[in-house]
């Protein structure tokens, strides 16, 4: 793996802890803060909010698994690239499908931006290795 991918790896994977972070203590409350507005019912807005942050947590777990992947890359362990790549799949498939339904609204390219860079460092134009 070329030093460029492994590069790109870590730096997306820091982009996905830092996105969780600001998802779920930004982005929930404006998100709270405009259901309350809107009179939402109490057990609603709750649902809401337990499902944002749900969002959150696996944001950041994901950004976990892709910096794990790519220093130990970095440091010769041969992590395999399979969970990295599962990720890249799942925002561009998400953002893809997002950016579509809303008639190309911009703010979806928040997850295909991420995930065609992680895919760009995740499959390798080489032949992958065992484990990968």
């Amino acid at each position: 793996m070329s030093r460029t991918r492994r590069i790109v790896g870590t730096v997306v994977g820091v982009l996905f802890v830092l996105s969780a972070l600001a998802h779920s203590l930004l982005g929930g409350k404006a998100m709270r803060t405009d259901l309350v507005a809107a009179q939402v019912p109490a057990d609603l807005l709750q649902g809401a909010l337990v499902g944002w942050h749900f969002g959150g947590v696996a944001m950041l777990a994901f950004g976990c698994i892709v910096l794990l992947t790519f220093v130990r890359r970095r440091n010769a362990d041969g992590a395999a690239l399979l969970p990295a790549r599962i990720i890249a799949a799942t925002y561009l498939a998400f953002g893809g499908g997002a950016f579509f339904y809303t008639k190309f609204e911009p703010f979806f390219l928040v997850f295909l931006v991420p995930g065609m860079l992680l895919a760009f460092a995740a499959f390798s134009p080489r032949r992958a290795t065992a484990g990968e």
